[in-house]
C-alpha cells in the first residue's frame, strides 16, 4: 500500500532540524516512520524545502517537492504522479474540503486525522478563516477515513461520520532514560508554545501562589489561537517571577530533557487533542498534574498523575507529589508500563491497519 502526506515539516523531521517544533507535525513524522517500517510505501510532498521535482529518499521514504505555484495545481500534480493509495491529512483546515475532491478525482482515498479536540466539530474547528467552516465540513462528509485520538473525541463528531471513524493513538516516539526520582529536584516543568488555549496565564497565577516551587518553562511566543501580543505580556510576567526559570522556545530535544528531569509535568490547557508532552513525560516516568486536560480518563483511569479541576487543588497537588518520591516512582511504572503497551510505534501501526481494513480490535 502507498500513502502520501503533504507536509514540508516532515521533512525537517527527517533532516534532523534540531529547531523544528509542533506536535501535530512531530506524529506525522512517527506515523509516517512507522509505516515505512511496516512496509508501506510513503511519500512526502514537499512545498518549499525541496525544488519541484526534486527527489531524496531519507528513512525509508520519499520526499518530493511539489513546487510553489497553486496548491490545488501542487496536489493533483503529486496524486497523478505519485498513484497513492491513500492521502494523509491532520488538523482542521478548510482546505480540506477541496483537497478531497482532487484525491476523489484521481481515485485516491483520504485520511483526516484530528489533532485538537475541536477539529471534530466543525462549527468550532478553524481558528483562521472561520468562516470557511462548511468547506472543512464538507471534506469530513467527503473523506473515506477520520481518525481520532481517543474516545472522547469520537463522542463529539456528528454522529453521521461515526460509522467511519476509529481510535488511533498518538506515537510516543524514542524511549528515554530514565532518572529515578529520588534523585530528581523538585521542580515543576511546563512545555508548549504561550498560546492562549494552554492557558500560560494559569501558569503564571500558580506559581506566583507558590513562591517555594521551582518551575522550569519552555515555551516560545505563538499568534496562534491568541490575540497580538498576548505570548509577551506572558513573557514578562514569568521573567519577573523568583522562582521561575523560563528557557524560552527550546528545541524538542531539549525540552523532553526539562519533563525527564522534572518531579511533575503540569498542564494549564484550556483545550488539546492528546498532548505530545503527556506522552513525553510517561515515556520518562514524569507523572502529570492536569488542570482539566485527561485524554480518555487515563490520568485517571491508569492512575498517571492527577486532575485537579482547580488552581487551588494543583497547588496542594504539586506539594503532595513534590513531597513524595515514591509516590512518583509507583506513578511512572504504570505510565512507562502504558506507553509501552498502547503508544509504542508496533500498536499504533496495529491500529492504523486496523482503521485502513474498517475493522475494530477485537
Amino acid at each position: 500500500m502507498k500513502i502520501v502526506f503533504v507536509n514540508d515539516s516532515i521533512y525537517a523531521y527527517a533532516l534532523g532540524n534540531p529547531s523544528k517544533v509542533g506536535g501535530a507535525e512531530r506524529q506525522q513524522w512517527l506515523l509516517a516512520c512507522a509505516l515505512a517500517a511496516t512496509g508501506w510505501s510513503v511519500t512526502v510532498g514537499v512545498r518549499r524545502a525541496l525544488d519541484a521535482g526534486a527527489r531524496r529518499t531519507l528513512n525509508g521514504m520519499q520526499f518530493v517537492g511539489i513546487g510553489r505555484g497553486h496548491i490545488f495545481s501542487a496536489w493533483y500534480r503529486l496524486l497523478s504522479s505519485e498513484r497513492p493509495d491513500w492521502w494523509y491529512w491532520r488538523c482542521a483546515d478548510h482546505l480540506w474540503g477541496p483537497a478531497v475532491e482532487i484525491a476523489k478525482f484521481r481515485t485516491v482515498r483520504t485520511i483526516f486525522a484530528a489533532a485538537f479536540d475541536a477539529d471534530v466539530q466543525p462549527r468550532r474547528a478553524l481558528f483562521r478563516r472561520a468562516r470557511w467552516w462548511p468547506l472543512y465540513a464538507w471534506g469530513l462528509a467527503r473523506t473515506d477515513r477520520i481518525f481520532v485520538q481517543h474516545s472522547q473525541q469520537l463522542s463529539k463528531l456528528p454522529r453521521r461520520w461515526q460509522s467511519k471513524a476509529y481510535i488511533v493513538p498518538s506515537i510516543a516516539g524514542e524511549t528515554a532514560i530514565v532518572k529515578p526520582h529520588v534523585h530528581r529536584k523538585k521542580t515543576v516543568a511546563w512545555v508548549g508554545m504561550l498560546q492562549q488555549s494552554k492557558r500560560p496565564d494559569l501558569l503564571v497565577e500558580i506559581a506566583k501562589k507558590t513562591p517555594q516551587v521551582r518551575f522550569v518553562i519552555c515555551g516560545g511566543v505563538s499568534t496562534h489561537r491568541s490575540p497580538p501580543g498576548y505570548s509577551e505580556r506572558i513573557v514578562d510576567s514569568l521573567r519577573a517571577l523568583p522562582n521561575v526559570e523560563y528557557r524560552g522556545q527550546a528545541v524538542p530535544d531539549h525540552a523532553r530533557q526539562v519533563i525527564a528531569d522534572a518531579a511533575i509535568l503540569l498542564s494549564t490547557s484550556d483545550g488539546e487533542g492528546f498532548p505530545n508532552t503527556f506522552l513525553e513525560a510517561w515515556l520518562s516516568g514524569t507523572p502529570v498534574v492536569s488542570l482539566r486536560i485527561d485524554p480518555n480518563y487515563l490520568i485517571e483511569r491508569a492512575g498517571l498523575g492527577v486532575v485537579s479541576g482547580s488552581i487551588e487543588k494543583a497547588i496542594t497537588d504539586i506539594d503532595v507529589l513534590l513531597n513524595s518520591p515514591k509516590q512518583r516512582e509507583e506513578i511512572a511504572l504504570r505510565a512507562r508500563r502504558h506507553v509501552a503497551e498502547a503508544h509504542s510505534e508496533a500498536v499504533v501501526a496495529a491500529a492504523f491497519e486496523r482503521a485502513i481494513r474498517g475493522s475494530y480490535a477485537s
